[in-house]
């Protein structure tokens, strides 16, 4: 029988479940709210119980916004403001090496980030031009497309969010739980309900997940961030492998098309997949799925230590058999749900959507690549006015930080690849061009050791001029520190930021070198390579005669990521040891 717990105790931020049916627990334990165990075991935990992350609205637009930044409260501007896609920028200047150790008024600017969640990755011409708008108004014409299909906008002061809030909220967005400990942006195929090749359409199952739960206060004080992906996409592009929770499409014999339901999944400093429940989700059923596991995750996560609060901790611990059958017995009032196939296992190939593709109409859709996710916000404009002279007006943003411009004419294709390479917006990029993704890094993120997005752009210019005979896609993910946001555990080359001393004592930025991850066929994590740390500056010339070894020595191996997978950790070694300026 399905556990329902009253709408007025759920909406409440200290428990779920009402004192007098808790026993006292004689241990704090995990911090498990279904086992009873209400009181907050951190500071973070303290602050939810204090006030719902959702209440923050109403002080920015009555309080800060017209106070300025010095009216913020340390617990608003550390924590809730995240629930509406706010966190403060990190001063210009401060060194990596500060990192971790420097008070929070050291790092912390009067600037903010601002994350807008796009569900699905959908866009209209209309909500793009108002992003763009508001990146060119108020944030120094600065825009990142991320790898969760968001827009973030930069130097974003405090005064400037109800307008910018008013404009994007009019066209249909929002920044609502973009951050937090909340379900941050749904994951969707970009080509959903076009695309001449896919299981199902999944956007009505994302509409329908999205305005049901976004915002609402049961799953506004998750243990911590959920992720989730559904998508019918048979390419796998929103990567199902590494989201909390994943609804991917699959064929069932006799039930027809639905979901493969895999929970767990996450990178970071303990990178693990989803895995598998062997069930099978009817299309009509996925909120009620999504629902259920989130409330499982609500009520069974760990909430004791911070870097213990994801899902995946928990599956791990439980397994499937446990997660399945407390899910079916607890939290699912539809009943047990039918064992399904697995989805067919795909290479990691072509999850970017760039190029030029047929539609199932007869139309074209047009990816492209900006510069490590970096784009002004006058590009988005332009780009918007492109998908109206040159498409239907629909966009979109994919998991690989590139764009979409949907429904082209086919016989105008390549004026309007032209067009956006006019813009420097690559239809038909090189390899590094299109597999070289960063995340926002010490420019402005206040966990960053290193600078990544300049550099990026940097790697994939030089490597593309000294290596034009390179015949394969290479991903190349390069991360400011260990929280993964640019995936550098499933690149076929990840570098992630650290310091290294120099000969006179001074330490300067440099990368961890991991090799041969990746998803979908034949899935694995990049291997860190022992003893190989390389300055920064001398990381284009590294990989550069990285590749060559690659290109000389691969024989019959497909792929950079199987043919360093063969490799023992001895040959490895040998094969990834830097030489000249690298260490």
């Amino acid at each position: 029988m399905s556990r329902r717990i009253p709408r007025e105790v759920i909406a409440m931020s200290d428990t779920t479940i009402p004192r007098s049916s808790a026993k006292a627990p004689r241990t704090r334990g995990e911090g498990q709210w279904g086992l009873g165990y209400h009181e907050p075991l951190n500071p973070a935990e303290q602050v939810k119980k204090d006030d719902d992350g959702l209440h923050v609205r109403e002080r920015i637009d009555r309080i800060f916004a017209p106070g300025g930044f010095r009216s913020i409260g340390k617990q608003d501007l550390r924590s809730r403001m995240k629930w509406y896609g706010l966190y403060t920028q990190r001063k210009q200047g401060v060194p990596g090496e500060r990192t971790g150790s420097a008070e929070p008024e050291e790092l912390e600017d009067e600037f903010f980030m601002m994350r807008i969640r796009i569900d699905g990755g959908m866009l209209t011409s209309t909500q793009l031009r108002a992003i763009a708008w508001a990146s060119e108004r108020f944030g120094r014409d600065v825009a990142d497309i991320t790898d969760r299909q968001n827009v973030q906008l930069h130097w974003v002061r405090i005064e400037d969010v109800p307008a910018i809030f008013d404009r994007i909220e009019g066209v249909g967005l929002t920044t609502q739980e973009a951050c937090g400990d909340v379900p941050r942006v749904f994951l969707g195929c970009p080509l959903a309900g076009v695309t001449a090749d896919e299981v199902l359409d999944a956007t009505p199952d994302i509409r329908a997940v999205a305005s049901r739960y976004v915002g609402d206060p049961a799953f506004s004080n998750l243990p911590r961030k959920y992720k989730t992906s559904i998508s019918g996409c048979r390419t796998h592009c929103t990567n199902p492998e590494i989201n909390d929770i994943s609804l991917v499409g699959v064929d069932h014999p006799t039930l027809g098309p639905g979901y493969d339901l895999q929970v767990g999944g996450g990178l970071s400093t303990n990178p693990m997949f989803a895995q598998r429940l062997g069930a099978f989700v009817e299309p009509d059923r996925a909120p009620e799925v999504w629902a259920g596991v989130t409330t499982l995750f609500r009520e069974y996560g760990y909430r004791r230590s911070r870097n213990r609060a994801r899902l995946k901790f928990l599956v791990k611990d439980w397994g499937a058999e446990r997660v399945r059958e407390t899910l079916e017995g607890e939290f699912l009032e539809g009943g047990s749900l039918p064992d399904g196939p697995a989805p067919a296992s795909r290479p990691l190939a072509g999850r970017d959507h760039v190029g030029v593709h047929e539609q199932r109409d007869g139309r074209v859709f047009i990816g492209f690549a900006p510069r490590a996710g970096r784009i002004a916000g006058h590009q988005l404009r332009v780009v918007a006015d492109l998908a109206d002279t040159f498409g239907d007006g629909q966009l979109a943003a994919t998991a690989q930080q590139k764009l979409v411009i949907r429904g082209v004419d086919p016989g105008r294709a390549d004026t309007l690849v032209a067009r956006l390479d006019e813009l420097d917006l690559r239809a038909r990029p090189d390899a590094f061009r299109r597999g070289t993704m960063a995340c926002t890094g010490i420019e402005f993120c206040k966990l960053a050791i290193g600078e990544t997005k300049g550099r990026a752009m940097w790697l994939a210019e030089e490597l593309a001029a000294r290596l034009p005979e390179f015949d394969e896609e290479i991903r190349i993910h390069v991360n400011g520190c260990p929280n993964s946001c640019a995936r550098f555990q499933v690149a076929d080359i990840g570098l992630m930021s650290a310091l290294q001393p120099r000969s006179d004592g001074t330490r300067s930025d440099a990368f961890l070198v991991h090799l041969g991850g990746g998803m979908g066929e034949g899935k694995s994590l990049g291997r860190k390579v022992k003893g190989v740390r390389i300055f920064a500056e001398d990381s284009a010339d590294y990989l550069e005669t990285l590749l060559r070894r690659y290109l000389h020595q691969r024989g019959p191996a497909p792929s950079f990521r199987e043919f360093v997978n063969a490799l023992d950790d001895e040959q490895l070694a040998r094969f990834a040891a830097p030489t000249g300026g690298a260490r």
